[in-house]
This record gives structure tokens, sequence and C-alpha cells, in this order.
């Protein structure tokens, strides 16, 4: 069983590293669109002010201004993280909460 997954996981390295050095015809490229957020509409929608919003999702005070004026935008794993804030605030404060220390 063991040497079953060592191979499948050894076959997908040998693939990306053959897909990185130009072999195109070893794996497969999939590109996923995320749509950009409204940053100030979306804190207006949860009713935070940019230094509530920043504190909460774990992103300094200055990018959020910077996204909200337009002079950045958020990119790759920022606009992930905000595509879901959008959906599942909720979910997302849950994650990213610490946990309670358990009474012994």
């Amino acid at each position: 069983m063991a040497s079953k997954a060592y191979k499948e996981i050894m076959a997908g390295a040998l693939d990306a590293l053959a897909w990185a050095n130009g072999d195109k015809t070893r794996g497969r490229e999939i590109r996923v669109r995320v749509s950009s957020v409204n940053v100030h509409a979306l804190r207006e929608k949860l009713r935070l002010s940019q230094q509530q919003f920043a504190k909460a999702f774990g992103v300094s005070l200055g990018t959020v201004r910077n996204w909200e004026q337009g002079r950045t935008e958020p990119d790759g794993p920022a606009r992930v993280l905000l595509n879901v804030i959008e959906k599942e605030p909720r979910a997302v404060l849950r994650a990213i909460r610490p946990r309670r220390k358990e009474a012994a």
C-alpha cells in the first residue's frame, strides 16, 4: 500500500519537475480565475471600520486602505480570502480565531 502511494507521489513530482523544465507533455496546467472584490463595499456590508476589518482578517490597515483607494489590487491568496470573506465571513472568523485552551 505505502509503496503504491510512494510511486504515485514520485510520479507526480517527476511530472511537475518535467513541466517546470518545459516538457508540457507531462501533467497539465489548470488556471482558476478568482473574481475581484470591492473591499470597501465588503467592509461596509460587514459594518466594520478599516481598522476592525484589518484586525479581524489579519491584514495591515495600510493594505486595506491601499485596496480601497485603488493604489493596489489584492492578488493571489488575498483575492481568494476576500472572496471567501464575502461569501462566508463567519466561517473565516471561526477558522482564524484562536482556540481557547481546554480546562484540565
